[in-house]
């Protein structure tokens, strides 16, 4: 083959590459054109249906499981935004009132107000929020489910002159494997990751989910300057922060000195089932945890902002 023939060939094979990327949808739950609170500066916050954890603290259980189409919601819709066609629930976001009655019926409380994109549709969503924002940030449920989506997202961002200035942040469970997060790094400026319990055991009774992998997560960012922000969620007598504050202190501190360490406290907002009995977190308990912390020398701690 002629050296012609090669570069021709390469070329072929690259448009064939972002075509290809560019076609990749998403199953889309919800997008907030403007937030403050996921990422730095003015966000756009795309969030992707589906999660591979069950967490008994959920403060958005619907986003969880993928619609099976069973069709149990469409009749419970008062203004008929839920029809069933070949066998598919579809929904007009146009006709909903937000009742939420297709949550409640649903068998799997799974919602059925999702939407599927693609990547170029997404990017004009973007590109209609463009002088508003300072970035994206893609979450879930657990957003790296859907890992092609945001891959060829991200990468359409960062080689498109007119938003390459936007900053692109995952928020993750950190469930992803390694091998999966190299094919993520080259285009991803900062990832927040939930810790959601120190303890296997612990973590395995609030998620469902083993946690050798959220180390793992945690550990590879950091190494690659990625680790924009570590969650911790107290939810008093449950989390085991407060009992394991000298090892969670010790990780903690070998991490990279700008990476937040943000105290959430747990409330009854959205949560369903035996979390409605568990206490709430008060302001009391996030401050003792935060000078616990503070005194075992981490630092750029951020504490929350309001208490719901």
């Amino acid at each position: 083959m002629s050296e012609r023939q090669k570069t021709v060939q390469s070329h072929n094979q690259h448009i064939l590459h972002v075509k290809d990327s560019n076609e990749r949808t998403a199953t889309v739950s919800k997008i907030l054109n403007f937030s403050c609170v996921d990422g730095p500066g003015n966000r756009l916050v795309i969030f992707l249906q589906g999660c591979n954890y069950h967490c008994k603290n959920c403060h958005n259980p619907q986003t969880i499981d993928m619609c099976n189409h069973c069709g149990d919601c469409v009749a419970t819709c008062p203004t008929n935004a839920l029809s069933f066609i070949f066998s598919k629930v579809i929904w007009d976001a146009s006709l909903c009132s937000h009742c939420d009655n297709c949550l409640a019926v649903c068998p799997k409380q799974s919602s059925p107000k999702t939407q599927q994109y693609t990547v170029i549709e997404m990017l004009d969503v973007i590109r209609s929020n463009l002088f508003f924002i300072s970035g994206i940030t893609v979450t879930g449920g657990e957003a790296t489910l859907q890992l092609g989506f945001i891959q060829g997202l991200f990468s359409a961002i960062k080689s498109s002159s007119d938003l390459q200035h936007l900053t692109c942040m995952i928020d993750s469970n950190g469930s992803l494997r390694t091998t999966s997060w190299a094919k993520l790094l080259p285009f991803t400026d900062g990832v927040m990751i939930d810790l959601k319990a120190w303890q296997e055991e612990t973590h395995l009774w609030l998620t469902g989910r083993q946690h050798h992998r959220v180390f793992q997560s945690i550990d590879l960012l950091a190494q690659h300057n990625k680790l924009y922000e570590v969650r911790l969620l107290h939810i008093p007598g449950q989390t085991d922060f407060d009992a394991e504050v000298d090892e969670l202190a010790s990780y903690l501190t070998q991490l990279p000195k700008d990476t937040r360490i943000k105290l959430n406290a747990f409330q009854h907002h959205g949560v369903t089932g035996e979390a409605l009995t568990w206490e709430t977190c008060q302001e009391s308990d996030i401050t003792h945890l935060a000078n616990q912390l503070i005194e075992r020398n981490v630092t750029n701690i951020v504490m929350p902002s309001v208490y719901l």
